[in-house]
């Protein structure tokens, strides 16, 4: 600690010129000018290297308060346009014997001022204190105060400490003590910019260059606030780059309120999704610290430009939940159908099979057969078959299908029915299949050798010519001797040829009616065959 220098007595002049100064003192003092008018300095800018909260450029009013968002000079920001970015803020505040009482307390109301204009709690600004002079005293750490109100009353109860400007001691205590995750600050992957104002009005007394930028190389961002006699380059050794951005100088504590309004500006990330500045065709998303992105409505997908949207094709995507068939109705909606032979059920999804049979609608001629998957097939009636369509009967032949049971004759009625006929002399029995001789004489299957006579339906017998007799088998006959002696009597020569002849007649006629045998029996067959071909 530097030993005050010892008391000096005042010179003659000095004594003659005390009541002017008093008189001085008392004067109002005269209008400042503007805080950031000295050549090089300007106030804060944009976001600079190494982790810097940046801003949004705006312009300022001629009066030096912040513009709107609007562009309007002199308006407040409206609520929700500007807020301000979560950060790990310290400032380190010089109380040394320079800064009288009353000017101390222009500097917490500073610090207050600044404090009103931020976003305070655990997930948004976290605010320390460091004040120093000879001596480094945290006030209280970034986990300390999670509200406005509790910060600012602490801020008042700070007191200024003792004679002594130790600037670079005082950084080095905030990044040993004050930035760190036991002392409330937030690690790397939070991503929350490391923030620290100084302010002071003396020259250190310290070495602040090398302490300065260890600072900054460990990701602290530091502005310098210069007042009255504060060394210009000490300042510029202490803060960040680019220096028009981070150095700021006042000439007296009187105005350093002023100051609020500018880190405000710089702390504050405006919302473009408030000011409409965002070009979302659909939905802005603020992301906070001035940042922001788009999304869609529902069934609608962001576009490779990250700004307009597309209807979504949910049947592509195949996130559309129908049973059967998607139907894309081109405004990112759809609707579901069904495979022909079902219907939709209350659900809008799935499906039912239909019962085309019940429904009427199956076209079948005589019979419609529900299959139970929405299908169906078409059946004829009992003597009809099915045509080629599948949908219509023709009557069936049941001659041709020889399924008749017919003896005799199968006549087809046309409409998938027929009836039973005997061949002629044969009579339908009553079963209405089977046929019984009504003539067997007429059938030409009697055997008889001469003459063939009908006793009824069912019965006959054989006779012979003049001059033959029945024999036993009662089929053949044989010539009567008598007759045969009667001619050889009369006359034996011309008998006996008579008699050759007779026999060579009677051979004839059995061989005869033989061939006529076959002839009938093959006709009968070939007559039979044609019926049923």
């Amino acid at each position: 600690m530097p030993r005050p220098a010892p008391a000096r007595r005042l010179p003659g002049f000095l004594l003659l010129l005390w009541p002017l100064l008093l008189l001085l003192l008392l004067l109002p003092p005269p209008a400042a000018p503007d805080p950031v008018a000295r050549p090089g300095f300007r106030r804060l800018g944009t976001r600079g290297p190494g982790g810097s909260p940046g801003r949004r450029p705006s312009l300022a009013a001629p009066d030096g308060s912040p513009s709107s968002g609007a562009g309007e000079p002199g308006r407040a920001r409206g609520a929700g346009v500007c807020k301000s970015r979560p950060l790990d803020l310290v400032f380190i505040i010089d109380s040394s014997r320079s800064v009288r009482p009353l000017e101390f307390t222009k500097v917490k109301t500073f610090v207050s001022r600044i404090i009103d204009t931020l976003d305070i709690g655990p997930a948004d600004t976290r605010v320390a204190v460091v004040n120093y002079a000879s001596t480094v005293k945290i006030e209280f750490q970034l986990q300390a105060y999670t509200d406005k109100q509790s910060l600012k009353q602490a801020v008042g109860r700070i007191t200024p400490l003792s004679t002594g400007t130790m600037s670079g001691l005082a950084i080095q205590t905030a990044m040993d003590e004050a930035f760190t995750v036991e002392a409330g600050a937030r690690g790397p992957s939070s991503n929350i910019p490391k923030v620290a104002i100084i302010v002071t009005d003396g020259r250190p007394q310290d070495q602040v260059n090398e302490v300065a930028a260890r600072a900054r190389a460990s990701g602290i961002e530091l502005y310098a606030v210069g007042v009255d006699r504060a060394d210009m380059e000490s300042l510029k050794m202490m803060a960040s780059e680019p220096l028009e951005e981070h150095v700021f100088y006042v000439e007296t504590y009187g105005v350093i309120e002023k100051l609020s309004s500018r880190f405000q500006e710089t702390f504050c990330a405006l919302d473009p999704c408030v000011l409409g500045t965002h070009q979302c065709q659909h939905v802005c998303i603020s992301d906070g610290e001035g940042r922001h992105h788009c999304e869609c409505s529902q069934g609608y997908t962001l576009n490779a430009d990250k700004k307009t949207c597309s209807a979504l094709d949910k049947c592509a995507l195949n996130t559309h939940g129908c049973e059967h068939v998607c139907v894309n109705d081109r405004s990112g909606s759809y609707h579901c159908e069904c495979y022909d032979g079902y219907t939709l059920n209350e659900d809008r999804k799935t499906c039912s099979a239909q019962d085309k049979c019940v429904l009427g609608t199956h076209g079948c001629q005589h019979i419609c057969v529900n299959e139970g998957t929405g299908s169906y097939h078409c059946e004829c009636y009992e003597g009809y078959t099915l045509n080629a369509d599948k949908k219509t009967c023709s009557a069936e032949d049941k001659c041709v299908l020889g399924t008749h049971g017919c003896q005799h004759i199968c006549v087809n009625d046309g409409t998938g029915s027929y009836h039973c006929e005997c061949y002629e002399g044969y009579t339908l029995n009553a079963d209405k299949k089977t046929c019984s001789v009504r003539d067997k004489c007429a059938l030409g299957s009697h055997g008889c050798q001469h003459i063939c006579v009908s006793d009824g339906a069912t019965s006959y017998h054989c006779d012979c010519y003049p001059g033959y007799t029945l024999n036993e088998d009662k089929k053949t006959c044989s010539v009567i001797e008598e007759a045969r002696r009667l001619v050889s009597t009369e006359d034996a020569c011309r008998c006996e040829a008579t008699l050759a002849f007779q026999d060579k007649v009677s051979s004839y006629l059995q061989r005869l009616n033989t061939k006529l045998d076959d002839i009938l029996e093959k006709l009968k067959v070939n007559e039979y065959g044609q019926i049923h071909r």
